[in-house]
C-alpha cells in the first residue's frame, strides 16, 4: 500500500502578489493530486496538504522557487489513505486569525525553542506555560503543566491575555501551539503588549512528537490534527478519536458508545444544543455519504469540519 505524506506548512513572509498565486499554486496542486487547503494572505501561506511523496515533493519544490518561500516550514506525518476530500487554496486577510491589527511576526515575534530544548525551559518553575489552541484540542491532550485558556477560537486568545495575564508580574511565558504558526503571531501580540521574555516552540507540537523520545516526552494525551486523522499519538501514528461532523469535538471510543451518539449526526458534547436546522443539515449530508459509499462513489461534496485549520 502506496502511503500518504500529510504535510503542514506554513510561513509568514510578506506576499503583496497572493491573490496573483492563487490560479497556479491550485494548478500545481491539481496537477500533483495533491489534496488539503492551503491559505494564501499578504502575510503568508498556511495548511495542510497531503498526497504522495512525489506529489507533496512537487509541490515543496514549486513553492520553494519563489525566493520568499525558500525556508518554508514543513512538518511531515504518513497515513494509509487520503485524509482529505477536496483540494483548495483560499484567499485571507490572515493566515492564521486573530483578529488584532499590526500584529505582525515580519516585524517581531518571540524566542524559537528547539524540541530538544523545549524540556527544559517548561520545567522552569518561573515560566508561564500556555496553550494557545482551542479548548477541544486541548481536551485531547497537551504538555504536563500547560494552561488551558479555554478558547473557542483564536480571536478569544487577546482577551483571555489581558484579562489573567500581567507583563510586570510574567516574567517569562512560553507558548505551544500543533504545528507552530499560531504561536507565531501570538508571541508577536504578546510582545506588543509588553511581555519581555516570550519563547514558543519551533515546529509547534509536531515537531516535539518527531524529534522528542518516547521516554523523555512531557507530552500527556494525543495531538488534535487538522484531517480525518483527527488525532495523532505520539509516534504519530492516527489516534482512536473520530470527530463529530456536526459540532467538531473529537469524540472518543467511550463518546461512540453513548446512547446519544448518532454517527455524522450528533455526539454526547452537543446533541442537546444543535440547533433544528444544524440537525437536518447533519442527516441529509450522512445519508449522502452512506449512498456514495454504498455505490462506492467518492465522498460527496458538503461540510467537512475537519478541513478547518488552525483558528
Amino acid at each position: 500500500m502506496t502511503q500518504i505524506v500529510v504535510a503542514a506548512l506554513y510561513k509568514f513572509v510578506t506576499l503583496k502578489d497572493y491573490v496573483a498565486l492563487r490560479e497556479p499554486l491550485l494548478k500545481t496542486m491539481l496537477d500533483n493530486g495533491v489534496k488539503g487547503t492551503l491559505l494564501l494572505a499578504e502575510e503568508g501561506i498556511n495548511g495542510t496538504v497531503s498526497g504522495t511523496r512525489e506529489a507533496i515533493d512537487a509541490l515543496l519544490a514549486w513553492l520553494k522557487v519563489d525566493p520568499r518561500l525558500v525556508d518554508l516550514d514543513h512538518k511531515e506525518s504518513y497515513c494509509g489513505e487520503q485524509p482529505f476530500y477536496r483540494t483548495k487554496v483560499k484567499l485571507k486577510k490572515e493566515i492564521v486569525t486573530l483578529g488584532v491589527p499590526n500584529v505582525d511576526p515580519n516585524q517581531q515575534v518571540g524566542t524559537y525553542v528547539e524540541p530538544k530544548d523545549w524540556n527544559a525551559l517548561i520545567s522552569d518553575p518561573e515560566v508561564l506555560l500556555i496553550d494557545t489552541r482551542n479548548d477541544y484540542e486541548v481536551a485531547i491532550g497537551t504538555f504536563e503543566g500547560a494552561i488551558d485558556p479555554q478558547t473557542k477560537s483564536f480571536r478569544e486568545f487577546p482577551d483571555y491575555i489581558k484579562a489573567n495575564f500581567d507583563p510586570a508580574r510574567h516574567k517569562k511565558v512560553a507558548m505551544f501551539c500543533t504545528g507552530g504558526i499560531r504561536c507565531e503571531k501570538a508571541s508577536s501580540y504578546m510582545l506588543g503588549q509588553g511581555f519581555e521574555e516570550v519563547f514558543h516552540l519551533k515546529g509547534g507540537i509536531l515537531k516535539y512528537l518527531e524529534e522528542v523520545p518516547q521516554d523523555e516526552t512531557l507530552w500527556r494525551g494525543d495531538c488534535f490534527v487538522f484531517d480525518n486523522r483527527v488525532t495523532v499519538r505520539h509516534d504519530l501514528t492516527e489516534g482512536d478519536f473520530d470527530q463529530c461532523h456536526a459540532c467538531r469535538n473529537p469524540i472518543s471510543v467511550e463518546d461512540r458508545l453513548s446512547e446519544h451518539y448518532a454517527p455524522g449526526i450528533s455526539c454526547p458534547h452537543c446533541w442537546d444544543s444543535l440547533s433544528e436546522k444544524t440537525r437536518a443539515s447533519a442527516i441529509e449530508r450522512q445519508k449522502q455519504i452512506e449512498l456514495a459509499k454504498a455505490r462506492n462513489l467518492p465522498h460527496p461534496i458538503g461540510r467537512d469540519p475537519r478541513q478547518a485549520l488552525e483558528d
